[in-house]
């Protein structure tokens, strides 16, 4: 039976881990756009193929979940943290799209300040899944991510709030609020997902410990 688990766990760590790269390739695309804001169209374009191959990622995962009985964690755990990780690509992907589809011209140096947050919150994130594998392990090196994506996940809602205070002390056109407001909440709630993955991972050292 030992035997039979081994490559089951590699599976689906493995798919987590493959998971956790779209997180980060999203976050390289959306500094790189918003650093150059040129070739916008061919940009997102590649930010929707992250986010299609994050989804067919998760989709793979949810099926071998529905084939296998004997899985390395709990099923709700693995299903849960699927769906964690595929939501920050969908949230990336979503504020690249307004940020076209509002035709904001330049990008704000705020933006910037939380897409440099949001990036470092991925790496941390990514970090944490890959070591899931080895929880028993590296137990503390885990803690050490968690703790970091929960400081990052301050550092993001303290940077919105005074980008959106900035905006309604600056800003004279109400929709240029409106368009700004969207973008910067789509980003800090990207990050606040981060906070989600590594919640999840807690969780299921603590149970297993």
């Amino acid at each position: 039976m030992g035997l039979r688990l081994i490559p089951r766990q590699e599976k689906f760590f493995g798919m987590f881990c493959e998971q956790a790269e779209t997180i980060v390739e999203a976050a390289d695309l959306l500094l790189d756009l918003i650093r150059d804001f040129t070739d916008v169209e061919r940009k997102v374009l590649n930010m929707n193929k992250i986010e299609h191959k994050a989804d067919e990622i998760a989709h793979r995962i949810a099926e071998k979940l529905n084939l296998t009985f004997i899985t390395p964690l709990d099923q709700e755990d693995i299903h849960a943290l699927a769906c964690a990780i595929d939501d920050i690509v969908d949230y990336v992907d979503a504020t690249v799209e307004r940020m076209v589809l509002y035709r904001i011209g330049k990008p704000t140096e705020d933006l910037m300040t939380l897409a440099t947050i949001f990036h470092r919150a991925t790496e941390e994130t990514r970090s944490a899944v890959e070591q899931l594998a080895f929880f028993k392990k590296r137990g503390n090196t885990l803690k050490q991510c968690w703790i970091e994506i929960n400081r990052l996940e301050n550092a993001g809602d303290t940077a919105s709030r005074a980008a959106i205070a900035k905006l309604f002390e600056t800003e004279t056109n109400a929709v240029e609020v409106i368009k700004w407001k969207e973008i910067y909440e789509h980003i800090e709630t990207a990050i606040d997902k981060c906070e989600d993955v590594a919640n999840i991972i807690e969780q299921i050292v603590l149970k297993h410990a």
